[in-house]
């Protein structure tokens, strides 16, 4: 058996009650197989990285607790977001959800289909923000030093649910 590792996933929304589709990924995060929910950041609302014609997102963090393969945990979060209604038409475009896979423990994965660290995570504050809120500055990020090296001591997000 697998022994467990502390996973960091970011979550956004910016289509269909954005509050709504973080609080049901975060359910269906919490019900995933050989997993268990260990952290919950605030919610922000974060300006559009993509094209500015498209709403506000929604954006938050979890830690997770999984015995779950890298890329198995990858398929999840991805079968989560098809159930939510998420269609992969433009980059960066307005979606129903967005799960990205940040951190898998201090592991660095470099595959076709996964990369981790996640390759935004040090220029994102709108993923950097909420995991430092619920993980700390000390968490370190493979090849990137610790997590207060990357993220603002003061939070410069909208928080819109403490």
């Amino acid at each position: 058996m697998r022994a467990p590792v502390v996973a960091s996933i970011g979550l956004g929304s910016n289509l269909d009650d954005p509050m709504a589709q973080i609080r049901r990924a975060t359910a269906a995060l919490a019900a995933l197989p050989e997993s268990r929910l260990l952290a919950i950041s605030s919610l922000y609302r974060t300006p559009p990285m993509g094209p500015p014609d498209q709403p506000d997102y929604v954006n938050a963090a979890v830690l997770l607790e999984t015995r779950l393969a890298p890329l198995a945990l990858l398929d999840a979060l991805q079968a989560i977001e098809a159930a939510q209604g998420r269609v992969r038409a433009e980059r960066w475009g307005p979606r129903t959800l967005d799960l990205d896979l940040l951190l898998y423990g201090e592991a660095r994965i470099e595959t076709p289909r996964l990369t981790v660290p996640h390759p935004g995570l040090p220029e994102r504050d709108f993923v950097l923000v909420p995991l430092r809120e619920i993980a700390g500055a000390d968490l370190p990020v493979p090849g990137h030093g610790r997590l207060g090296d990357l993220s603002p001591a003061e939070a410069t997000l909208e928080r819109i649910d403490a």
